[in-house]
C-alpha cells in the first residue's frame, strides 16, 4: 500500500481589481510615527546636551569667581587701608588702587551695592590669575566697611555696649566681591566679608 500526499494546490492570483494597496498605506503610517519618534528623541538629546553646556559654563564660571575672590581676600589680608593713597570714603580708587573702595556712604544708594552698578569695569580689578575655558578673566573689587572695631569675643564680659564704652579695638572689616561674568556665558557673582586684625 502506497501512500500518496496530494499534491498541493498553487495559490491562485487574485485579479488586480480586488487589491486596495492597503499595506502600502500601512507601510507609510509606521514610516511616519517612526519618523516622528525619531525627532522627539533628537530634540531631547540637544536639549540635554544644552543643558549640560550651562552647568558646565556655570561652573567654570563660579570657579573663576571663587579665584578672584580668593586673590580679594589675599590683599584684604595685608590690611591696604594702612597705605598710603587709598580711597577716602564714598569712592573707589583708580590706577594702582583700582579695586580699592573707601568706606560706602550710606546716604547713597549706589554706594552700598558698587559690585552691581554700571561702573564695575572702572571700579574693579582684573584678577592676576590665569582661568581657562572663560569668556574673560574675573574681576575683584575691595571695599572697606569698618575700621577700630574689637576683636570678636573681647567685649562680652561688659554689660556697657554703648558707644562711649572702654572696649576698643583695631580690627578692620572687608567686604570682597568677585564677578566672572562674559557676553552670552554664565555670570557667577560671589561676596566675602573679611575680617583683618
Amino acid at each position: 500500500m502506497s501512500l500518496l500526499l496530494p499534491l498541493p494546490r498553487r495559490a491562485r492570483p487574485t485579479p488586480m481589481r480586488t487589491q486596495r494597496g492597503v499595506a502600502l498605506a500601512v507601510v507609510l503610517v509606521l514610516l511616519v510615527v517612526i519618523t516622528l519618534l525619531a525627532l522627539a528623541a533628537m530634540r531631547g538629546t540637544v536639549l540635554e546636551q544644552r543643558m549640560s553646556a550651562s552647568v558646565t559654563d556655570r561652573s567654570l564660571a563660579f570657579q573663576a569667581a571663587e579665584a578672584a575672590l580668593r586673590e580679594g581676600e589675599a590683599e584684604a589680608a595685608e590690611n591696604p587701608r594702612n597705605k598710603a593713597g587709598f580711597p577716602a570714603a564714598g569712592t573707589c580708587g583708580s590706577d594702582e588702587w583700582q579695586g580699592y573702595c573707601g568706606v560706602p556712604d550710606p546716604t547713597v544708594a549706589a554706594d552700598n551695592a558698587r559690585w552691581g552698578d554700571d561702573d564695575w569695569e572702572a571700579n574693579s580689578r582684573e584678577a592676576a590669575t590665569a582661568v581657562e575655558n572663560v569668556g574673560g578673566q574675573p574681576r575683584y573689587m575691595v571695599e572697606l566697611l569698618q575700621t577700630g572695631l574689637p576683636a570678636t569675643g573681647s567685649c562680652t564680659t561688659d554689660l556697657d555696649v554703648s558707644p562711649d564704652a572702654t572696649c576698643t579695638g583695631d580690627e578692620t572689616i572687608y567686604r570682597i566681591t568677585a564677578r566672572s561674568s562674559a557676553a552670552d556665558r554664565a555670570d557667577v557673582t560671589l561676596q566675602s566679608t573679611y575680617v583683618v586684625p
